[in-house]
């Protein structure tokens, strides 16, 4: 099953491109070659180019406080495992008090070393990083990979809090939506939402057997899925298909 998620605001799609980019960077660092370290540099800028706003910090913050009052609220619910539900709020607390402790934005100290800025400013231009251009990150490049990856795991250090805040942020909002099968006639699907509540994310689940491929849209006030299907062209066509999916909306 292939699961696809939409956020219905900004903040958490800043907060799925960051968890993308680390998942990817963390992939990168446990290989070997110079050629994965090479692209793990690259994620690692990409992760400070999206870091870089200035309110992140404090939306993470605050993500984080509403949780924590949240699930203090279930204290007592003979429902609710209580130790569970402790576990999970020292793992709120813990990524509140170690972010809270970062001082600057994501990746700020990675700003004054000079030997990153100068690949940072060249990496983003085609083969910018030659040998010729930046001979002391050829240099490094030809180190081992065990050295190279303590590098780059004291570089990532710098940005575990807050990586491990969003990721902890994310896990609790999937956790908090129940999904539902639906059926889109003729490939399409429309669900107005509830009024009075705020949803931050859909995840739509679907089989690949199918070959269909979901273009969503929403807004607070409903939710539109057009199914699609690749062509021979390369092109994406709307189906007439019907299909069944899973539906989770997220608040």
């Amino acid at each position: 099953m292939i699961t696809y998620e939409y956020p219905f605001n900004e903040r958490i799609r800043t907060y799925l491109r960051l968890e993308n980019l680390f998942r990817r960077l963390l992939e990168l660092v446990a290989r070997d070659e110079a050629l994965d370290h090479h692209y793990a540099l690259a994620s690692l800028f990409e992760v400070m180019d999206v870091g870089a706003r200035a309110d992140l910090k404090a939306d993470v913050l605050r993500d984080l406080d509403r949780q924590k009052q949240i699930l203090n609220g279930y204290r007592g619910n003979p429902s609710i495992a209580q130790s569970v539900l402790d576990e999970v709020l020292q793992q709120v607390e813990q990524c509140y008090s170690q972010l809270n402790n970062l001082s600057g934005k994501a990746g700020h100290h990675l700003t004054e070393n000079d030997w990153l800025m100068s690949i940072r400013s060249r990496i983003g231009i085609p083969g910018g990083t030659c040998a010729f251009d930046l001979p002391a990150y050829f240099a490094w490049q030809h180190q081992t990979g065990d050295q190279r990856r303590t590098d780059l795991q004291r570089w990532i250090a710098t940005l575990t809090p807050i990586a491990d805040a969003i990721g902890l942020l994310l896990t609790l909002l999937r956790d908090a939506g129940v999904p539902q099968k639906v059926m889109a006639p003729g490939g399409q699907y429309q669900q107005p939402l509830p009024q009075g509540r705020t949803f931050q994310l859909l995840r739509l689940t679907i089989d690949p057997a199918l070959g269909l491929i979901p273009e969503i849209s929403g807004n607070r006030l409903i939710v539109s899925i057009r199914l699609m299907r690749l062509e021979a062209d390369d092109r994406l066509h709307a189906s007439n298909q019907d299909a069944s999916f899973d539906l989770t909306l997220c608040s």
